[in-house]
């Protein structure tokens, strides 16, 4: 299994912590997006999209990171499970989860973010504050739904899919240094997270291609 990713990319990073969690061994194949290699005819050819990440998995190559997420549970059933069984847990997890996935990835992806500035022309400041405004009209409503749920460390007692989406979109918020004082139960999911393995490895600062990371680490 391979799978063809970004370090710094959020749909990258589910992932590997999906894989992580349900302990599937894969390769990590980095895919340059500042320099456009998912752009290149080779790429393409096998991923329409021209997008990461991209999981050549079971004789096929797979795209769309919401779409593979919820395939892994299918092709293996048998080990640790991103969805929970029960169908009102799983609507649940399905609301917050894409609430996060489709509402933010779309105006927030570097794309779009490359869009605004060129040929656009706006300065960084102010994409710093679009990207703000968007992340606020999102993970506001996503918090007081977790409070409604009177949540714990995690969303239902253990890591699963809405984790492994909720923690990127954290890690590209603080990037931008979105203020989440008001997001003290994603705070706390997230911290709950960065404690157990699967979710370390997955970091971007653990990854190959990150030119920042340390040899050491």
């Amino acid at each position: 299994m391979k799978l063809y990713g970004y370090y710094r990319s959020s749909t990258s990073y589910r992932l590997r912590i999906a894989l992580n969690l349900k302990g599937l061994a894969f390769e990590n194949v980095p895919v340059n997006l500042l320099e456009a290699e998912q752009r290149s005819d080779a790429f393409t050819a096998r991923n329409a999209f021209g997008s990461v990440p991209m999981l050549e998995a079971n004789g096929r190559d797979r795209s769309q990171s919401m779409a593979m997420l919820e395939w892994l549970d299918e092709a293996y059933p048998d080990g640790p499970q991103l969805m929970p069984k029960d169908i009102e847990d799983r609507f649940t997890v399905r609301e917050l989860a894409y609430a996060i996935a489709t509402e933010l990835h779309a105006p927030l992806n570097l794309p779009v973010l490359k869009y605004l500035k060129d040929p656009l022309g706006h300065s960084q400041d102010e994409i710093n504050t679009y990207y703000r405004h968007f992340l606020a009209r999102t993970l506001h409503p996503v918090e007081r739904r977790l409070e409604q749920l009177d949540t714990g460390d995690f969303l239902l007692g253990e890591p699963g899919l809405f984790e492994t989406v909720l923690v990127p979109q954290l890690y590209n918020a603080r990037r931008f240094d979105f203020d989440l004082s008001d997001c003290p139960r994603m705070v706390r999911i997230d911290e709950a997270c960065q404690a157990l393995e699967p979710f370390r490895l997955a970091h971007p600062d653990k990854q190959a291609d990150n030119p920042e990371r340390n040899p050491a680490q």
